[in-house]
């Protein structure tokens, strides 16, 4: 790690936490397009209808739509907060985009009697937050929830149905969609390790129509096993995302992108600090070219107390300037990672929205990669 990392590193740690207003209001009073656009480059003639550009020093700073789970999320409302936020790229979960493109819906509650399977999983959820169902359910947005219930309840035969003869149409009229507002979709987040053959091909056919460059699962060596050889047979990626495995001592990220060349790696940098204390930094450069995008958010550490809790970018302990300034570095060579996409999961304050706070976190990384 550089002198010029580590130094930057602390100045936008300390500095930001007095500037995140001023730049949040100069970005809100500027014009998107001209807000987001690098100092070091001209607008393309092309982005001069407005578009968002949140391309900084090489670095393409996204978002993942989980950072909206707390607002309605059609594939319209999703383009209006990227355009909102001055976001020109996204990681699409892969509910938005089945949405669209007219999937059967799942239940929005919870059926009675649960099946087994489903109760399982329910119960494990409930454990793990030490609370009872009825206490979980009043803790969440009904967003949130009905992603939970879809989760919990799975797919269903209709549903199945639908995917093994779903046109490719609507998905790639949505990706046009994104790309016309100036917005790419690099991912979308199926996560279909547990599906079908005939439902993998078709998860891999819809990103590659909504212009993806392939799909993101939860990181496991069955996972990469099973999703490895469609990834190569789409020419795409099947990407492995990491939540806490690091801590585990038995987890082997070698093992799993051994599985296949077309695994890569969606590295977690602030889960991978806030469950192992290690620095990102340090594994991006061993595994750069190895990874495809980096989740960028902000934590505390193991040993901290509370542990592994997320924090407003700058106020927890991850070095998240420092991993940004190491893919600027590198931003012109091949092998690393051009997308550093943000995921919203510290609580937003009730005076604010997931929204302004992604715009936010927009901020805080133009003003470390200018």
């Amino acid at each position: 790690m550089t002198q010029e990392i580590r130094k930057a590193g602390l100045v936008s740690r300390r500095q930001f936490i007095g500037t995140t207003a001023i730049g949040a209001a100069a970005l809100a009073v500027l014009p998107v397009a001209n807000s987001c656009q690098s100092n070091s480059q001209a607008p393309a003639p092309e982005n001069e209808g407005n578009f968002p550009d949140s391309k900084f020093g090489g670095v393409q700073i996204g978002v993942i739509t989980y950072s909206w789970r707390d607002k309605p999320g059609s594939a319209e409302n999703i383009l209006q907060y990227c355009k909102d936020a001055g976001i020109s790229s996204i990681e699409l979960m892969g509910e938005v985009a089945e949405s669209w493109a007219g999937l059967p819906p799942s239940p929005v509650e919870l059926p009675d009697p649960l099946p087994p399977e489903a109760k399982a999983r329910l119960d494990a959820m409930t454990k793990q937050y030490n609370m009872t169902l009825e206490q979980f359910r009043k803790s969440v947005d009904p967003p949130v929830w009905q992603m939970i219930v879809a989760m919990i309840v799975g797919t269903t035969e209709e549903q199945v149905k639908w995917r093994l003869s779903a046109p490719m149409a609507k998905f790639e009229e949505l990706g046009k969609m994104f790309r016309d507002a100036g917005i790419g979709i690099h991912i979308a987040k199926f996560a279909p390790a547990g599906w079908s053959d005939g439902e993998i091909d078709y998860a891999f056919n819809a990103a590659k129509a909504l212009g993806a460059k392939g799909i993101t699962e939860e990181s496991g060596i069955e996972a990469a096993k099973r999703l490895g050889p469609f990834a190569e047979k789409h020419g795409m990626y099947a990407i492995m995302h990491n939540h806490f495995q690091f801590a585990d001592k038995n987890f082997n990220v070698d093992e799993v992108l051994a599985t296949s060349p077309a695994v890569m790696l969606n590295f977690d940098c602030g889960h991978y600090f806030g469950s192992t204390g290690l620095n990102p930094v340090d594994f991006i450069e061993k595994y750069h070219n190895r990874i495809f995008s980096v989740h960028v958010k902000d934590k505390t550490g193991p040993n901290t107390n509370p542990p592994n809790e997320n924090q407003v970018w700058g106020q927890g302990e991850v070095p998240l300037a420092d991993v940004l300034l190491l893919l600027k570095k590198h931003a012109n060579e091949e092998g690393w990672p051009k997308h550093a996409d943000i995921e919203l999961e510290y609580p937003v304050p009730k005076w604010s929205d997931s929204v302004k706070e992604v715009r936010t976190c927009v901020a805080y990384a133009r003003q470390v990669l200018i």
